[in-house]
């Protein structure tokens, strides 16, 4: 794809904020897919490498979560305002109906778009992520301990920043890849990422995730281990109309082996949003 085909661009979503979008038109009257980054990510960082691919098939639009690199700043950081955020973007955009396309901490963000605004997602791609990622007992120790944490980071907030930087780049070699993550972390507010790390401890989908309705498209990263391979299927399971497309991976292979993540990416956004659109086509059973 073209570079003059991808544009980046702030976005002011009314009563909410300004945000930041990376976004890549498709062909003519293609599907939209929205892509949802993980923690302490954003959306060149998590899916840089897949927005030409994408583009190829689909609408493609990107979006910086609350708190992370030039997304809306916010005091209080909660999933559920993320998954509005992300209905406010497609209601400024003129997109009506749109595919949410999670990782990691997008995965509870997608479900909850649906959860909360099923008429406008018209499938779902959920990649390595689940419908929980800590036991009970474990979500209620974290209630009191990571807002705590929270509290603290807002005291020294360039020493976290400092940490939260090197741990991403803990590994990368690269001096052009390093200054991208530099820059892309500029934005990023520390205490924002905490709390966003509290909110996924405290999520479940439990309850509800059976009713989605949609067909969705997981994608399991077979040896991560952040998000286990088992949680992730068991998110398939529990989600009628998913299917499971697997990917030999760690939890960041969006990053490190993108030539390895990105061709499956786009085969499970294709499978799903086919099979949406097959559902809204299909004509309706004869009446007995």
């Amino acid at each position: 794809m073209a570079q003059t085909d991808l544009t980046e661009q702030p976005v002011h979503l009314p009563g909410r904020g300004t945000t930041w979008i990376r976004r890549a038109q498709g062909p003519r009257g293609a599907p939209t897919l929205v892509l949802l980054h993980g923690l302490a990510a954003t959306a060149r960082l998590n899916w840089g490498p897949a927005f030409g691919p994408l583009a190829g098939h689909f609408d493609v639009v990107g979006i910086d979560q609350r708190g992370h690199g030039r997304g809306i700043r916010t005091d209080t950081f909660r999933l559920a305002d993320c998954a509005d955020d992300v209905v406010a973007l497609a209601d400024t955009l003129g997109i009506d109906r749109f595919t949410p396309v999670g990782y990691s901490m997008g995965g509870p963000i997608a479900q909850l778009t649906w959860h909360r605004h099923r008429d406008r997602v018209a499938s779902l791609v959920l990649c390595a992520t689940s419908g929980h990622f800590l036991a009970p007992r474990w979500q209620r120790g974290s209630a009191y301990v990571l807002p705590g944490l929270a509290r603290l980071v807002g005291y020294a907030p360039n020493r976290a920043h400092h940490l939260m930087q090197e741990r991403l780049l803990a590994g990368v070699n690269h001096p052009r890849l390093r200054d991208l993550i530099r820059r892309e972390m500029a934005g990023t507010d520390p205490a924002a990422v905490m709390q966003a790390a509290g909110a996924c401890a405290r999520f479940s989908s439990h309850a509800w995730v059976g009713d989605i309705d949609v067909p969705t498209a997981v994608l399991v990263m077979t040896e991560d281990d952040v998000v286990s391979p088992h949680r992730q299927r068991s998110l398939a399971a529990r989600i009628p109309l998913a299917s499971v497309h697997e990917v030999p991976g760690d939890h960041v292979v969006c990053a490190t082996a993108p030539d390895v993540f990105v061709p499956a990416l786009v085969n499970a956004c294709l499978d799903a949003t086919s099979r949406g659109q097959a559902a809204v086509t299909a004509p309706p059973e004869p009446s007995r």
